[in-house]
């Protein structure tokens, strides 16, 4: 198997993965902010770094995830003063915080789990580890990175000298630009807040050395990932609009706590577009997926998602969900039958050729930084052999090894075959729709009418699908199952 290569934002080149501890790999995803349903976007994001948490398991890599969920601190519009998205929210819809985020919490996680994403192994709360984030904020003030300001506490970037090495931008450019707002309590515009005072209407706050108040967005994303992966570790990822300035803000007080490196290997998913603009709920142009769900099969979606490289953006249009249907049905039409095939859902060795040879590019593929279209290649060039040699499906060829192939590619890496559907989506499909089809072939039985029971039972037989009838009724099964 070739060596795994990634997109390290940080180096900006093609670098070969070799994690800190070659027994381990420590992976940190910044979750979502809790304030809303999950709209394609969000889908995107966490399908790109599934199929990156699938890949690492499967190539051994044993990584240990951490994706946290924001339910305090993100401030609307991504900015440094004004209110907290989910504060807004409780007030519009006149309900406590808490109970706005641990809704939107399990509607996310109910998205994710349909879509056949992988829980993480831990998933903080950003209101469960206040005390870590305190803590965190002293050690900056006492090491002079941070100062206290009317009740807030922010970083001093200039303190940091390497402020901007992930982004690529300077200081010096940053506060000529536009985005830079004026605060009295800065000391300069660039600082970003670490513990923001809170206002005698401010429904979240906690009690600190500072004085009444909530923790900054970026300081939560630093707490929670060292608390669990150490003050150094392998991947963190996230939206490429998480590049500035949330990840440029978690290095440098990271960095500037521990005096140590923070993370090995950046890796950004591009977003989702619409008419070439980020989807978004502040743009009002998103979609979310329940709303896909009522019309897509969910893997249509994360088929979608998969057909683009994670780095490339996606432009949502219907023609592009219509033609991923229509591609996770052709794959479905082969891999649901050759499922059929195995006895149990024990793991074979691969010994074929033919199969040793799909498997080798397959893996040259997502070891290229996961290309997944290059992968889904690989898998539809198999189902393109198989279809033109049909040979191949019986038993003495690849038959006993086929359905390895597949449940190891679509299923365990791709993760198009969901277990909760008991990896079978298409088989369900398929029983029921031959269930009401012999219920028709049936009534014509009873009546007698031969010519169109014939003419049913010929049909399916040609299409692979083979009738048996018997004192107890008809069953039908797959040719050669």
């Amino acid at each position: 198997m070739s060596e795994l290569h990634v997109y390290n934002t940080l180096t900006r080149k093609l670098e070969k993965y070799e994690p800190i501890n070659p027994k381990q790999t420590k992976m940190y995803v910044c979750g979502p902010t809790v304030y809303g349903d999950s709209h394609l976007g969000h889908a995107k994001s966490y399908i790109s770094f599934d199929l990156v948490f699938r890949w690492l398991k499967v190539a051994g890599f044993n990584p240990f995830y951490v994706q946290n969920i924001t339910d305090v601190g993100h401030l609307v519009g991504d900015a440094e003063e004004g209110e907290d998205k989910i504060q807004k929210l409780s007030k519009e819809l006149a309900s406590e915080p808490m109970a706005i985020a641990e809704g939107f919490t399990k509607s996310y996680f109910d998205d994710m789990d349909r879509l056949n994403i992988l829980r993480p192994h831990i998933s903080p709360r950003a209101t469960g580890h206040i005390p870590e984030q305190l803590e965190m904020i002293e050690t900056l003030i006492s090491k002079g990175f941070a100062y206290e300001s009317n009740g807030s506490v922010y970083f001093d970037v200039k303190k940091f000298s390497s402020y901007g090495k992930l982004s690529g931008r300077k200081t010096d450019e940053l506060q000529e630009g536009a985005r830079v707002e004026i605060h009295e309590d800065k000391r300069n515009p660039l600082d970003f807040a670490l513990w923001k005072k809170a206002e005698a209407n401010h429904l979240m706050r906690w009690k600190s050395p500072f004085g009444v108040g909530f923790p900054g967005w970026h300081i939560e994303c630093s707490a929670m990932s060292m608390k669990y992966l150490g003050e150094s570790f392998d991947i963190h990822g996230g939206g490429l609009e998480n590049q500035f300035p949330h990840h440029e803000c978690e290095i440098a007080q990271s960095e500037a706590a521990t005096g140590k490196h923070f993370v090995k290997y950046w890796l950004h998913n591009n977003m989702v577009t619409v008419n070439g603009e980020k989807m978004g709920k502040s743009k009002g142009n998103f979609v979310l997926v329940k709303d896909l769900f009522k019309t897509y099969d969910p893997m249509v979606i994360r088929f979608l998602v998969l057909s683009s490289h994670y780095r490339s953006p996606i432009d949502f249009s219907a023609e592009g969900l219509m033609s991923a249907q229509s591609g996770f049905e052709r794959l479905m039409n082969m891999v649901g039958p050759v499922l059929k095939f195995e006895e149990g859902r024990e793991e074979k060795p691969f010994t074929q050729k033919l199969i040793l040879d799909w498997f080798e590019e397959f893996s040259e593929a997502m070891n290229d930084d996961f290309n997944s279209p290059r992968a889904l290649a690989v898998v539809f060039n198999a189902v393109k052999t198989l279809n033109t040699n049909p040979e191949l499906l019986v038993d003495g060829g690849l038959r006993s090894e086929l359905p390895s192939f597949f449940r190891k590619t679509v299923g365990e890496v791709l993760g198009l075959l969901p277990e909760n559907a008991s990896g079978k989506s298409f088989e369900k499909e398929l029983d029921s729709a031959m269930g009401l089809i012999l219920e028709l072939r049936t009534g014509f039985r009873q009546e007698k009418n031969w010519s169109k029971s014939d003419l049913i039972r010929d049909r399916l037989t040609s299409g692979g699908i083979v009738i048996e009838d018997g004192k107890e009724g008809s069953k039908w099964k797959i040719k050669g199952s």
